[in-house]
C-alpha cells in the first residue's frame, strides 16, 4: 500500500505539468480570443487575473472547470466541445497563470 501511495505522489507533478501544457494549447485555441494574457475583451472586470478570480469565486480549478464546462452570461459553455480531461487541463493552466500574474 505504501509503495502505491509513494508512486502516486511521485507522478503527480508530472501529470500536472502535462495537464497545464495541454491546457496552454487548449487555451490558445479556445479561450485566447476573449482572454488574451488573462484579460477579457468583452467585460474587463471578469478577467482571469487572480484578484478577479478570487472576487468572483473562481479561484480553484473546480470552480474554473465549472464555468468552462457550463458557461455563464457571455461566457460560452464548452462541455460539448471539450472533454472533461481538457476542461481540467485548461482550468489548471488558467489558475497557474493567474498565480503567476499571466507572465510568459
Amino acid at each position: 500500500m505504501l509503495i502505491v501511495i509513494m508512486l502516486t505522489i511521485a507522478f503527480i507533478p508530472n501529470a500536472l505539468a502535462a495537464d497545464t501544457a495541454n491546457g496552454a494549447k487548449i487555451f490558445s485555441v479556445e479561450c485566447a480570443g476573449c482572454h488574451i494574457n488573462g484579460s477579457n475583451i468583452i467585460r474587463r472586470g471578469k478577467n482571469l487575473q487572480l484578484k478577479a478570480l478570487k472576487r468572483n469565486g473562481y479561484d480553484s480549478t473546480d470552480a474554473i472547470a465549472s464555468i468552462v464546462a457550463n458557461g455563464k452570461n457571455n461566457m460560452s459553455a464548452y462541455k460539448d466541445r471539450l472533454s472533461e480531461q481538457e476542461i481540467q487541463a485548461v482550468s489548471a493552466y488558467v489558475l497557474e497563470q493567474a498565480e503567476k500574474g499571466w507572465q510568459s
